[in-house]
């Protein structure tokens, strides 16, 4: 059987994805290009590789077996590309960052520009996960780094701190609520409020706290961004709950108010996490540490 790079990758993409046309997709693919490569492949070892079902597809025994060894060689290509793109400007790294909301939208655009800047040869493929499925993909080698919250157990990842995320509730500036300068989340039952669209790595850990403490969210209407919550309190739609960067940032603009929560997963330390920074390419290692360089401006 032959294999190549690009069968390799897309087999990688599809079965990370759970999708074949999501997996064609990030392969830059056509879906009906990418389906006949993938059947070239079952049919050069004579085994299906996928099982293919309404909710997407998902890897066989056999398909298993070669996600472990596409795996290990598109690591390897990754540090070969990572360490000759010192080399040659014309060589592209790859790398692939996972990060929760908070990290996503408060803080990592602003440390990544000035890396990408600096380094015209290396391209990001950065997506947003819950801290406990960017364990499992780092660990799995579906990425080379995360950022997690410490709400999770990281299992043998490598950790370096990166920031302090606080999540604050925000009240219309006239509100009676706005009053105040903290407040437990149980005192907020039966409110109505704003939240970020369905998908969010955020949205779904509120939600998470918010039926263990036997008082699911009530939503009026979800937005895509933080800057679209705090607007929609400002009018007495709804009360929400945002990163305090966030918060900060549209209070500058807006009448909203925040306001701190006393519950201790309201404070979420968020850490870099990797299988083994001396295990990374060159620019994944890099990266890392100019990540970690900046973690104590963001106290």
């Amino acid at each position: 059987m032959r294999f190549d790079l690009i069968d390799l990758r897309l087999f990688f993409l599809v079965v990370e994805a759970g999708s074949i046309t999501q997996g064609a997709a990030q392969a830059n693919m056509a879906l009906p290009s990418a389906s006949a490569r993938l059947r070239g492949m079952e049919e050069a070892i004579g085994l299906p590789l996928l099982e293919r079902g309404r909710r997407g597809v998902r890897p066989t025994p056999a398909g298993d077996a070669l996600m472990h060894h596409a795996r290990i060689v598109l690591r390897q290509m990754e540090r070969l590309r990572g360490e000759l793109g010192e080399y040659s400007k014309g060589l592209k790294a790859h790398i692939r960052l996972l990060a929760n909301t908070a990290a996503m939208t408060e803080f990592l655009p602003q440390a990544l520009a000035p890396f990408l800047a600096r380094h015209a040869n290396v391209d990001i493929d950065l997506k947003e996960r819950l801290s406990t499925d960017i364990v499992k993909a780092v660990a799995g080698g579906f990425a080379e780094i995360g950022i997690i919250s410490d709400a999770v157990d990281p299992g043998a990842l490598q950790l370096l701190p990166f920031a302090v995320d606080r999540l604050v509730l925000v009240a219309p500036r006239d509100s009676l609520l706005a009053q105040g300068r903290r407040i437990a989340f149980q005192d907020l039952v039966g409110q109505d409020f704003v939240g970020l669209n369905a998908g969010s790595a955020l949205q779904d850990y509120l939600g998470e706290h918010a039926v263990r403490a036997g008082h699911p969210l009530s939503f009026r209407i979800r937005m895509r961004t933080f800057e679209g919550v705090c607007r929609m309190v400002e009018h007495g739609v709804g009360l929400g709950i945002v990163p305090e960067t966030a918060a900060r940032k549209c209070q500058r603009s807006m009448a909203i108010r925040s306001i701190r929560l006393t519950d201790g997963w309201a404070t979420r330390h968020l850490s870099l996490c990797m299988r083994g920074l001396d295990q990374l390419p060159l620019h994944a290692r890099e990266l890392v540490e100019h990540l970690a360089a900046q973690a104590g401006t963001r106290a």
